[in-house]
């Protein structure tokens, strides 16, 4: 009985979707963050958390995440979906040749971005001729600039799936983005 378990238990996490969330280490956007974490984990996938420093990530409103790897030490391998998470240090702190790398290993897997870390995508070269969103306001187009330069086809929609990439426009598409990650992940386990 114990190898059928044994057996079972292997099944199981063979068939567990791993999404790895990274995050700027300090103001990252704390909704995109633990909206989606949340909404992917009730779902039933596993999610770890990776930052660009190791300590207490801290979110712009305050909200504390343990990082215990850096993005340093992702094995793109190990999971199905890699998706980066807004907010004003996302740009400062992951906008970087170590992201575009990690990007451009998970070509083939679910990649996602929301807020203004899609431009991180597009930067790593992956969204030429991919339809996607960003954040914008009334006063800053340039995510939105950012993105044509590098080839992508900005849709002013909430959350925009592409085949293997999505991206959502801000905070509050987190819920939308988090589902749409789930969805895609949970048809490639049928």
């Amino acid at each position: 009985m114990s190898i059928v378990r044994a057996s079972l238990f292997k099944y199981i996490l063979y068939l567990m979707k791993k999404v790895a969330i990274i995050v700027a280490f300090k103001d990252f956007r704390d909704e995109e963050y633990f909206i989606t974490k949340e909404v992917l984990e009730n779902k039933g996938i596993k999610t770890k958390t990776f930052s660009n420093q190791k300590g207490t990530a801290v979110g712009r409103f305050g909200g504390e995440v343990e990082i215990k790897e850096t993005i340093n030490n992702i094995d793109v391998d190990s999971f199905d979906a890699i998706v980066f998470v807004g907010g004003s240090g996302a740009v400062e702190f992951l906008d970087n040749n170590i992201s575009y790398n990690i990007i451009r290993k998970a070509k083939d897997k679910i990649v996602g971005a929301i807020c203004i870390a899609p431009i991180i995508l597009a930067k790593a070269g992956i969204l030429k001729n991919k339809k996607c969103t960003v954040w914008s306001s009334n006063m800053d187009k340039s995510a939105i600039k950012t993105i044509k330069e590098n080839g992508g086809v900005y849709k002013s929609e909430q959350v925009v799936v592409d085949g293997n990439i999505i991206t959502g426009e801000n905070n509050e598409a987190s819920k939308l983005f988090g589902q749409s990650i789930a969805n895609i992940l949970t048809k490639q386990g049928k």
